[in-house]
């Protein structure tokens, strides 16, 4: 299968959890009857966005990965015969040293699950890149992901329809993961994340360009609704390799936003804009490309 329907699944987080998951799956039965088959929610999409403050506790609103969501989730995936990508906090306990812990004990990633259509858990993307902003205090809570004993930092999930990675949020500004999954062979890059303050065309702009230099489809699937302290306001999206749109933003409302993608395209981008066959990765090394220390000063108590 070549051309068949992906989708963005949005909508407003509340203080209820259950609620929430409720509202996903609803959301995920009117995919299904639009025959969608590659499925991805907002990033920690069945939560509050906690990390607006630095006093949350995470513990009540982790689970491990696989764990209960991914046990819930999966047989809907195989009934609809989709892929679904399942971004939400996962804890891991009983591996904490030297302060590493966050407010409760156990180390907490900002994750996606990954679950193939025959409902089978296929494993998990943990963000990489973790930032330190006003209403984005991710750092006091999340552990990056790709950290010492991790096999591979950005891996490329082979489903039944298409090679998938996942880039959340932040990591969409860094071209490195998005160049590694080209490289590993993926065909899409899912993009949960939790963007606010009207920076759509920001957003808009680096994920078109990370899938015209890579030569693959990215669908970014944001938080949308009015937060404790942030507006989230939706807008998913989905771009071609090419970097053309294809068709419109979804909006601020919750909803499902459906996308018809043509892995033909991939290869025919590909050829006609060989950038993977004129890569010089021996120039790419830490002698031509260093740790930069930017003398960046110390804001809101973190580390930058």
């Amino acid at each position: 299968m070549e051309i068949f329907k992906i989708a963005g699944i949005q909508f407003r987080a509340t203080e209820d959890l259950r609620r929430n998951i409720e509202k996903g799956k609803e959301l995920l039965a009117l995919a299904h009857k639009e025959g969608v088959k590659v499925v991805s929610f907002a990033e920690l999409f069945h939560l509050p966005w906690f990390p607006h403050t630095r006093e949350a506790d995470p513990a009540p609103l982790s689970e491990t990965i696989p764990g209960p969501i991914v046990e819930e989730f999966s047989p809907l995936a195989k009934k609809m015969d989709a892929v679904v990508v399942l971004p939400i906090l996962e804890v891991e306990r009983g591996r904490v040293k030297n302060g590493d812990s966050n407010k409760s004990g156990g180390r907490y990633y900002n994750a996606a699950a990954v679950i193939d259509a025959d409902g089978k858990y296929l494993g998990k993307y943990r963000k990489v890149h973790i930032p330190q902003l006003p209403l984005w205090f991710e750092k006091d809570y999340f552990t990056p992901g790709g950290g010492k004993g991790s096999k591979d930092p950005f891996p490329v999930f082979q489903t039944k329809y298409l090679k998938l990675g996942v880039q959340i949020c932040w990591d969409n500004f860094f071209p490195e993961g998005s160049r590694a999954l080209g490289l590993k062979g993926s065909e899409l890059i899912v993009a949960p994340t939790a963007a606010a303050m009207k920076t759509h065309e920001r957003w808009e702009k680096v994920i078109s360009a990370n899938a015209i230099t890579n030569g693959l489809f990215a669908m970014r699937v944001n938080r949308t609704g009015s937060e404790t302290a942030q507006d989230f306001y939706g807008e998913s999206f989905c771009v071609d390799p090419n970097g053309e749109m294809i068709g419109e933003p979804s909006g601020m409302n919750d909803g499902v936003s459906i996308f018809e993608i043509n892995l033909k395209m991939i290869k025919e981008v590909r050829e006609m804009w060989p950038f993977f066959k004129d890569r010089r990765p021996e120039l790419y090394g830490q002698r031509s490309c260093p740790s930069l220390k930017l003398g960046i000063k110390k804001k809101f108590g973190a580390k930058l």
